[in-house]
């Protein structure tokens, strides 16, 4: 990238229209975050139901905003830019960075599996030429204009993930993003407090297509049930061409077998008719499976999908999302604490099945509450029983409310604590470990399981370490 100014105070004003109160300033960045600024960024005083921006806007100035752009009158001496609302104003440098951008641009959704191919996307891409991508999970109705206006004019590829909870949500951010192909990764329960059923949920994720530039390309999950329900959208959508992913026979891009190891995936895969095989930094079907939807992506953007594929072994899964440590008292944790949904938690359940402790040491999985689920949230929570027992999960401990479901569902033997919380279940976990175990921690956000993570990392070990 180069080193020229993100945003001119020139652009800034033909993008926003805004008054400001002085003239001639560059900035390097955007940021909505007076604790996270960096020096040279331009800050937007977001005002929201529980903070208003407008209140940290010296604290921007102090930590090195080039300037600010408001909507409320403010007091300080820093440069700043007026406009009529600063929701609108960023959304406005968002379609500005848009219009002015050559780049190819893939955006992701899906029920599960968002985050991970957007890395996956950034790390084979980034190999290829300059990159852009969504930070973190800004994938929502602030997250996707701030994840444009962030992209540097000479990106060669865009990467950006879309997120939503409501029918209606994906349209706006995928007209702003526009993208060139556009993966779905999975239909499946998740956030359905909010959809009647599964089908509405893949009407939901379509809404992707509306946005997807002429010529442009749709990448499904041929394995999905929702497959051509997601197809016959696309080309509602005037979509040409479909390319799916998955193990099935027709899938363009075909999972023919692949390899669980301690840290990594082996894949054998069909890409077209061409055999590939690649390791994965990342343990899991599921990853595998993502990541012939980034293979053809890659291609469809006009990348090499063969030098893309060897790039994967650089992989290494973000926190909460699959990483992996092991304690000081020799006890091997998987971290999948960041959220879960029933088709995610199998997928987990799976990889810990796969894992291989130590001789005489156990596979322990340690669960908190799946939230957004609606009335059939009782049923899901118990239904996940059946993954325990079909990967041979030797113990789980429950943490919540709504994991009591699965707690009582449990074989005897497999029943570990259960605890209303995840402070309350760290204890009894500790007292139940061995050295050579390997334990999984999941859960919705809001379980905050990570607090459980958080406490195997400080342990020297569990208090029965062998």
């Amino acid at each position: 990238m180069t080193n020229a100014p993100l945003w001119t105070f020139d652009d800034v004003i033909a993008a926003t229209h805004g008054t400001p109160n002085r003239n001639h300033w560059n900035a390097t960045g955007v940021s909505i975050d007076s604790r996270t600024l960096t020096p040279g960024d331009l800050f937007i005083a977001l005002a929201g139901p529980n903070h208003d921006g407008h209140d940290h806007v010296d604290n921007a100035f102090k930590s090195g905003a080039a300037a600010a752009m408001v909507h409320a009158p403010v007091n300080t001496n820093g440069p700043w830019i007026k406009v009529g609302d600063t929701a609108a104003g960023l959304e406005q440098l968002g379609l500005a960075a848009r219009a002015r951008s050559t780049a190819k641009i893939v955006a992701v959704t899906g029920s599960v599996g968002k985050t991970g191919t957007k890395d996956m996307l950034r790390l084979t891409l980034g190999e290829q030429a300059a990159t852009h991508a969504t930070l973190g999970n800004l994938n929502n109705q602030l997250g996707a204009p701030l994840s444009l206006a962030r992209m540097p004019r000479d990106t060669v590829y865009g990467v950006f993930e879309l997120g939503m909870n409501h029918p209606g949500e994906l349209t706006p951010l995928v007209r702003m993003v526009r993208p060139h192909a556009a993966i779905v990764t999975a239909i499946e329960m998740a956030h359905s407090e909010f959809f009647a059923d599964t089908a509405a949920i893949a009407d939901a994720k379509a809404e992707i297509f509306l946005g997807v530039e002429p010529g442009g390309v749709a990448i499904l999950p041929r394995d999905n049930p929702h497959f051509a329900r997601l197809r016959q959208k696309a080309k509602d959508a005037g979509i040409n061409r479909i390319f799916s992913f998955g193990s099935h026979i027709e899938a363009h891009a075909r999972l023919l077998d692949f390899d669980l190891n301690a840290q990594s995936t082996s894949v054998l895969a069909l890409l077209g008719d061409t055999p590939i095989a690649y390791e994965l930094g990342a343990v899991g079907r599921h990853w595998a499976l993502n990541s012939l939807a980034v293979l053809l992506a890659v291609e469809a953007l006009g990348g090499d999908p063969v030098r893309a594929a060897k790039s994967l072994a650089a992989l290494t899964p973000p926190k909460g999302r699959g990483s992996r440590f092991v304690t000081g008292g020799g006890i091997e944790v998987i971290d999948e604490s960041y959220n879960a949904s029933p088709a995610s938690m199998k997928a987990a359940l799976a990889t810990l099945g796969a894992s291989k402790p130590a001789a005489g040491a156990r596979r322990i999985a340690v669960l908190g509450d799946m939230l957004e689920l609606g009335e059939r949230s009782p049923e899901l929570h118990a239904q996940l029983a059946e993954s325990v027992a079909l990967w041979n999960i030797d113990l789980v401990f429950t943490a919540g409310p709504l994991m009591a479901s699965l707690h009582r569902a449990l074989a005897p033997g497999r029943q570990g604590a259960h605890a209303d919380s995840s402070d309350a279940v760290a204890a009894p976990l500790l007292n139940a470990l061995r050295k050579g175990d390997v334990v999984m921690v999941k859960g919705s956000a809001g379980s905050r399981m990570s607090r459980v993570v958080e406490t195997l990392r400080g342990s020297k070990e569990g208090r029965g370490a062998l």
